[in-house]
């Protein structure tokens, strides 16, 4: 019989700014277990002005939980019974909440995709319309909450990598800041430690393709997540599937080289689901493929290759 399991965000389930295989599990499960995650966000220059509104959780994380290497506030990590090096942890995202009635966007010097344009730091609270699903912060400018998602969702890297940020997105998944990962959808992680070691973060209330100036509309989100394993196929980087496509992901301090591993990533999907060559599924790619930017921000830019699944799965 599978499991419901919570697990709430303080200082004795937080990890700050980094994925580590040398940390200890806050919580153990089975495959085909559901966890729900509660997240919270934010350096202390984020917090919003009136401090009734900022949970207790959220200034015993500041005051008890080191930062290191990044700035996410990350869950976990979560072991998975069971789960080996070579496996595949399948990430089924049920549902995703917002948690907070505020959230931020800041950018900083030199961070950003523009940064020889904006030198200087910049900062906003925004505030937050649960009911409505919307968030205002620039004039009457009401910017639609209806797709949320975590932008940290990863595993614990190989062990030769040591401690590593949460910013930079790699194959253990981490900051993929992938915006079709709303509820509904799946994502695929590949396994490099016993247990998996899953952990998620990075509450974003909305963010365009790119994450332009660093940050999203951060905020807190309560996530529904069902978690189970594949031992029958490996995967070298995340991938990940919506109702509508498979999503095959790269990533690499240059757009190019990231938006070709995508690429490549979904030649091989293709070859091995559809029993294609490579020179059919190229030939494929270029007429229903999109190659989208992720992120351009997070020092490992990401692409992704989306698939209409339709038009192959008959």
């Amino acid at each position: 019989m599978s499991k419901r399991h919570e697990l709430t965000a303080g200082p004795g389930t937080v990890h700050w700014g980094y994925y580590d295989n040398s940390l200890d599990p806050v919580m153990e499960i089975q495959p085909n277990d559901t966890v729900v995650v509660h997240t919270l966000f934010g350096m202390p220059t984020d917090m919003h002005p009136d401090r009734t509104r900022i949970p207790p959780e959220l200034t015993a994380i500041h005051e008890n939980v080191e930062r290191d290497l990044g700035p996410h506030f990350l869950t976990g990590p979560i072991y998975i019974k069971g789960a080996e090096p070579g496996d595949v942890l399948v990430v089924k995202i049920r549902d995703i909440r917002l948690r907070l009635d505020w959230g931020h966007n800041r950018f900083m010097p030199g961070k950003g995709t523009l940064p020889e344009i904006f030198p200087k730091f910049g900062s906003w609270v925004i505030e937050i319309d649960k009911k409505n699903k919307t968030a205002q912060w620039i004039g009457d400018i009401k910017v639609p909450l209806d797709r949320p998602f975590f932008g940290n969702i990863g595993v614990a890297p190989l062990a030769v990598r040591g401690r590593v940020s949460s910013r930079i997105p790699n194959e253990h998944g981490g900051n993929l800041d992938n915006k079709e990962l709303v509820a509904g959808s799946t994502l695929y992680l590949p396994v490099f430690n016993p247990g998996g070691l899953l952990s998620i973060g990075d509450g974003h209330a909305a963010q365009g393709d790119g994450e332009v100036d660093g940050t999203a509309v951060e905020t807190g989100l309560t996530g529904e997540f069902e978690i189970s394993l594949r031992k029958d196929i490996s995967l070298r980087l995340p991938q990940a599937e919506i109702d509508s496509h498979y999503i095959t992901m790269g990533f690499d301090p240059d757009l190019d080289i990231a938006a070709k591993t995508a690429l490549r990533e979904m030649l091989d999907h293709m070859v091995t689901a559809y029993d294609l060559s490579r020179e059919e599924a190229y030939s494929l790619c270029t007429a229903i493929v999109d190659l989208r930017i992720t992120q351009t921000v997070n020092g490992n830019k990401g692409a992704h290759a989306m698939l209409p699944k339709a038009i192959l799965d008959g």
